[in-house]
């Protein structure tokens, strides 16, 4: 499945029913340096919408929410070491969390790269 985001700037991928989120490269130009990020813990459950993260940089601290419901079945942490993963790669290895999703409705109601594009334009 491609790349699906959200207005919040998350960004998602699945792979069966797993999703891997973080944060959109656009989010992270907003963000500036970031300095630290708090994963969630694992096997913890989250509705669509709750915090997943918290990401801080020199600029400010951002909570991040999941696009989609499910439990926590990994998480990135070498972010604790590293969060300037999320600057280099904040579409790839800067990845935050994944989830076994409980909902995979949900994952209709976010955007593609095409509209997330043209949704960030806007915002100009």
């Amino acid at each position: 499945m491609s790349i699906k985001y959200t207005k919040d700037h998350e960004w998602v991928t699945v792979d069966g029913d797993v999703a891997t989120i973080g944060i959109s490269v656009y989010a992270q130009e907003q963000l500036g340096d970031v300095v630290f990020v708090e994963v969630p813990e694992m096997d913890q459950s989250l509705g669509k919408s709750d915090s997943l993260a918290v990401v801080e940089s020199v600029k400010a601290a951002s909570d991040v929410y999941t696009p989609v419901s499910g439990e926590v079945v990994e998480v990135n942490s070498e972010l604790e070491d590293n969060p300037s993963l999320v600057n280099e790669d904040a579409e790839g290895s800067g990845w935050f969390a994944k989830l076994k999703i409980s909902d995979a409705g949900e994952l209709d109601e976010l955007m593609s790269a095409d509209e997330y594009k043209e949704y960030v334009e806007g915002l100009g």
